[in-house]
């Protein structure tokens, strides 16, 4: 009998292996034909190894001061030039990597758990639970995300922590209607009405066969709400309300720099680059998993 289970598990467990397997190879097939979300994806993979490796790949400190060295241009010595400061903008470039990827992932582990929850719970119990819940979001939705931010920041004080408490407090309802737009779809599925017909309990449903079907398009709506989250950042930290300084952020660095915007172009314009580029990877890369896990939105 144990040897007969233990031959059940173990093709169990190669079914599954083989059905991930080819899963991911269909994913991968699918992006090799996407040149554009594919070169957001290897954008993005830059991004993370610099975050990851800042003090092995900035040539000098982001904070150390040499004010015999301010405001020089970009030159072999300081490739993105000096602030005022002396610092190696470069340097205060690859270190701020690695805020934006710490503010845009800490956002989305909130938001992301927290709209799905709202909007599942909201399509599947229905009546008066999704009146309130969904009025609810639609005051949060009524209010400009960025004007409500910088009320949330001014309120609990600057910093990095604040803003990105406060960009999570207005960025969850977009996903909340979108899970609940979902929800309801799925809830009148087949393999729904069969699990409750044996048995299954409201939570088994609700965690077990409705969550997971609203995963995909909450990835994709995540992926394309990063760019956002970045420029929200990026708004906090110029008016001096997200990471304070010295920290490299690089909405504080265009803020410093917008005063030697006609003489020293580089101390503003490069931190506007990283935030352009990195705001357009992310959004690449939502369109390609759109395309990639919902069939429907899919380039002919």
């Amino acid at each position: 009998m144990s040897i007969a289970t233990s031959a059940g598990k173990q093709n169990k467990a190669s079914l599954v292996l083989s059905r991930t397997g080819r899963g991911l190879k269909g994913a991968l097939s699918k992006l090799s034909r996407e040149p554009v979300g594919l070169f957001g994806f290897i954008v993005l993979a830059i991004l993370v190894i610099v975050a990851i490796f800042a003090p092995l790949l900035a040539p000098y400190s982001a904070t150390a001061q040499n004010l015999s060295n301010t405001l020089q241009p970009p030159s072999w010595q300081h490739l993105a030039g000096t602030d005022e400061f002396g610092r190696d903008i470069l340097s205060r470039l690859i270190y701020g990597t690695r805020i934006t990827i710490q503010t845009v992932m800490a956002v989305t582990l909130i938001v992301g758990p927290v709209g799905m929850l709202v909007g599942i719970i909201a399509g599947f119990v229905g009546g008066r639970t999704d009146a309130i819940l969904m009025r609810f979001t639609d005051i949060v939705l009524s209010f400009p995300s960025l004007i409500l931010a910088l009320a949330f920041a001014a309120a609990l004080g600057a910093g990095l922590e604040t803003a990105i408490v406060a960009i999570s407090l207005t960025g969850w309802p977009p996903i909340a209607r979108l899970a609940r737009a979902e929800t309801l779809i799925v809830r009148n599925t087949d393999y729904v009405a069969a699990a409750r017909l044996y048995g299954a309990s409201p939570m088994r449903l609700l965690f077990l066969y409705i969550a997971p079907m609203c995963i995909p398009s909450v990835v994709v709506r995540l992926t394309l709400n990063m760019a956002g989250i970045i420029l929200t950042a990026a708004a906090l930290g110029f008016l001096g309300l997200g990471a304070q300084p010295p920290a490299p952020e690089w909405g504080a660095m265009i803020s410093s720099g917008r005063q030697f915007m006609l003489d020293s172009w580089w101390v503003a314009v490069m931190p506007g680059l990283a935030i352009l580029l990195t705001s357009l990877a992310f959004n690449l890369v939502g369109d390609a998993l759109r395309d990639i896990l919902d069939p429907r939105h899919a380039r002919s």
